[in-house]
């Protein structure tokens, strides 16, 4: 069975929704289901009555009881709860009890609500739909009776995704797609359930679902509860790492998630540890860097063994083909090191090729536009954009061996591998005229002479 439409109710209860997330059965719709009975748009003004000397039969009376009612959610219930009385064991309970869950919620009487919800759910087990919503309704009613109950329908809702087998997907359903479904629908259901451990004090069957939750994909609300929970055990470091994580995840305008709160509770938590807020603006920042790095993909690690330049294997950005530097041995290799997003790497990529653009005679002058982008998907548009004439590679961890930490970066290697000249951020007024000074420098040393380095800005030459 394809969970696909209960998927919108297990990400509303957790959010903690209002209610009417589900298609309950109207009036109307109850009579359709009492074939041939036609469905009513106001109060009749002569219902059906039976034939002459024929006692009403079950159906009429249900049909009766609906179409005295009319738009009277009251009358409804009433007249249905005395039909039920009547008739306690009529084959019609589910649609009748249906009708009366969406009249009580209507009337907010949400304990009788809940009542007809688990009427439903003890004559149709596999209705997920309505066993979240009884969830939803007995965490409101709040009582440790209520809650329990809930924490045994939320579990009889995560062993039914669970037991879910590929083979009852939809045909419309690509396999990668069903298998996210199922995982977020088991993200979801442990965070329901819990919640409901965590209002029954119950914390380390609660620590458990949230753990297991946020292992599956991270989310603010298995953040903040595991923040809350480390908190109460005196674990402030545990308390600081989670309620960072669930800034970080959360939006401000996230329904069910209050980031202010959230944030409150941090800075509470990190004063209790640190004394005062110095250094929580870092720990944001670095809470940040590692969720996003969870949340990608893991890249190859290209030449992992290699430790001088010029053991690396790049590749070209353009067509993906090999781009070694061994093969430039000898000759001066003048790296550019950017990023799509960085707008500065975007204002001296012009400077860099003006340059290329005067050594273009020199054949043992190389000139590499090293890209350094997390998402390599982002770079052919930006090429076809932009149109760089200079040779275009992945940096391919040669950033990391350089120690490139800041974009734009400029370094030169001379005929040796070893850097001649570096600039971070350079000044795009001078960067020409300092990265040229450098190259006529080198070129008019004997190969493996003396090299100069700028830090900065400025070129020390």
């Amino acid at each position: 069975m394809n969970l696909a439409p209960q998927r919108p109710v297990i990400a509303l209860l957790v959010l903690g929704a209002s209610f009417f997330p589900l298609p309950l059965p109207s009036a109307s719709a109850l009579q359709r289901q009492t074939q041939p009975i036609p469905a009513q748009s106001a109060k009749p003004t002569n219902p059906k009555q039976p034939a002459a000397g024929k006692p009403p039969s079950e159906m009429d009376e249900l049909q009766q009881a609906i179409d005295t009612a009319g738009n009277d959610r009251v009358a409804l219930v009433r007249n249905l709860e005395d039909f039920l009385k009547k008739y306690p064991e009529s084959d019609q309970r589910p649609q009748i009890y249906r009708a009366l869950v969406e009249a009580c919620l209507q009337l907010r009487d949400n304990a009788r609500a809940a009542d007809y919800a688990e009427r439903v759910v003890a004559l149709m087990p596999e209705d997920i739909s309505m066993t979240l919503l009884a969830v939803q309704l007995l965490e409101r009613q709040g009582d440790e009776p209520a809650l329990r109950r809930a924490v045994n329908y939320s579990t009889r809702v995560l062993d039914f995704v669970g037991h879910t087998s590929l083979e009852e997907k939809s045909p419309k359903i690509s396999r990668a797609d069903w298998e996210a479904r199922q995982k977020n629908d088991k993200v979801n259901i442990l965070v329901l359930r819990g919640r409901l451990y965590f209002r029954l004090r119950d914390n380390p069957d609660a620590e458990k679902d949230f753990q297991t939750s946020l292992a599956l994909r991270p989310t603010a609300l298995a953040a903040e509860k595991l923040g809350e929970i480390a908190e109460l055990n005196k674990d402030l470091n545990t308390a600081i790492k989670q309620y960072a994580l669930a800034f970080v995840l959360s939006g401000p305008s996230q329904e069910g998630i209050d980031r202010r709160e959230i944030r409150r509770k941090l800075g509470n938590v990190w004063r209790l540890a640190h004394g005062s807020d110095q250094g929580l603006g870092d720990a944001l920042l670095h809470s940040y860097d590692d969720s996003v790095a969870a949340s990608e993909p893991p890249k190859p690690d290209r030449n992992a063994g290699a430790k001088e330049p010029y053991d690396f294997k790049l590749r070209n950005a353009r067509d993906g083909s090999s781009y070694s530097l061994a093969d430039q041995k000898g000759k001066i290799v003048v790296l550019s090191f950017w990023a799509t997003w960085c707008g500065p790497c975007r204002d001296m990529e012009p400077h860099f090729e003006h340059v290329a653009a005067q050594f273009q005679g020199a054949a043992d002058v190389i000139f590499l536009a090293a890209d350094c982008d997390e998402d390599e998907s982002l770079v052919p548009a930006y090429l076809d954009e932009v149109k760089p004439r200079a040779t275009v590679v992945f940096a391919d961890g040669l950033d990391r061996l350089l120690a490139v930490n800041a974009f734009p970066t400029l370094i030169v290697l001379d005929r040796a591998g070893k850097i001649a000249y570096r600039a971070e951020g350079p000044d795009p007024s001078e960067v020409e005229s300092e990265l040229s000074a450098a190259l006529h420098h080198l070129l008019g040393a004997p190969a493996g002479g003396s090299s100069t380095t700028a830090q900065g800005a400025k070129s020390a030459l």
